[in-house]
């Protein structure tokens, strides 16, 4: 009995000595994480005191993080004097839209990917991955073509439709539903089920996490593309809030303040999705990478 008392006590110092990590370690650890928060804080902090601020203190010296003088002056200007309302109605809009259509059709190319059979799958998946490797600024030319010769540009089907299919999508969505049971779709045939039942009435509920990380994924990256939209929209009464923005830099008479403003309200929604959905963005990431 002493013996083994013996043992599992040097077990249980050798187990959390392995754990244990030095002081200066966990400091250095500490010090740097705050340093990368500082970081990525500051200049969001000083954005939003910006916008606060008088046009006069946004230029003078020393610069504070906080206004010596505060004033709502900036938000008025930014809602008489712009379209920026509008524009934010149209980001929400084309977002939303192509959220919704990605979705489905990431859904459905992933589902056709993990459970059916047919000629030249794995090449056509592979295919599908490979265009991960290509930049979309060689895209660019050929792309703006096909809306012209569409009749799309200056028409929002010109963002939509080229964003409702993303390989990544497709990758994350076969994970997903090749962990769905082959059995349950079996028994579901059996039953008289067509495959679109199948796919409506037991894939997609089962498969709801990835779906989240599709749609969040996709709602970002609409909403803070610029290139593309500063491309194929014309009128500035369809611009997105990306292009408005920017269209607010003057040649002779910027509005520090205004632009601000502008860019503190268009960064809301995604922040208050990230800190709401942060764990299900990463858990979901995870869960579909590691499947398979």
């Amino acid at each position: 009995m002493g013996t083994l008392t013996r043992i599992l006590r040097a077990e249980t110092r050798i187990t959390s000595g392995g754990e244990r990590h030095s002081p200066s370690k966990i400091a250095l650890l500490n010090a740097l994480v705050l340093f990368g928060v500082l970081l990525t804080v500051i200049p969001y902090l000083y954005m939003v005191t910006a916008s606060f601020r008088t046009q006069g203190e946004l230029y003078s010296l020393p610069v504070t993080i906080f206004p010596r003088e505060w004033t709502d002056a900036n938000y008025l200007k930014l809602f008489n004097d712009t379209e920026f309302v509008r524009w934010y109605g149209n980001t929400i809009w084309v977002a939303g839209l192509r959220t919704l259509l990605g979705v489905y059709f990431a859904a459905a190319a992933g589902y056709a990917f993990a459970k059916f059979n047919f000629r030249f799958k794995r090449f056509l998946f592979f295919t599908v991955l490979a265009t991960l490797i290509l930049p979309f600024h060689v895209l660019l030319i050929p792309l703006f073509v096909m809306m012209a010769d569409f009749g799309w540009v200056d028409n929002y089907l010109a963002i939509i439709v080229p964003g409702l299919v993303s390989a990544f999508n497709i990758f994350l969505m076969r994970q997903y539903t090749e962990s769905v049971p082959n059995e349950l779709l079996d028994a579901a045939r059996i039953d008289g089920a067509s495959e679109f039942g199948i796919f409506h009435r037991i894939v997609l509920p089962l498969v709801r996490p990835g779906l989240g990380v599709v749609a969040i994924l996709t709602f970002v990256q609409t909403w803070n593309d610029f290139l593309w939209p500063l491309i194929v929209l014309h009128d500035s009464s369809k611009y997105l809030l990306s292009i408005g923005i920017a269209t607010m830099d003057g040649p002779y008479d910027v509005e520090v303040g205004a632009i601000m403003a502008a860019s503190f309200l268009s960064t809301v929604p995604i922040l208050v999705i990230f800190v709401l959905m942060q764990r299900q963005i990463i858990a979901g990431l995870t869960r579909g990478a590691i499947r398979g």
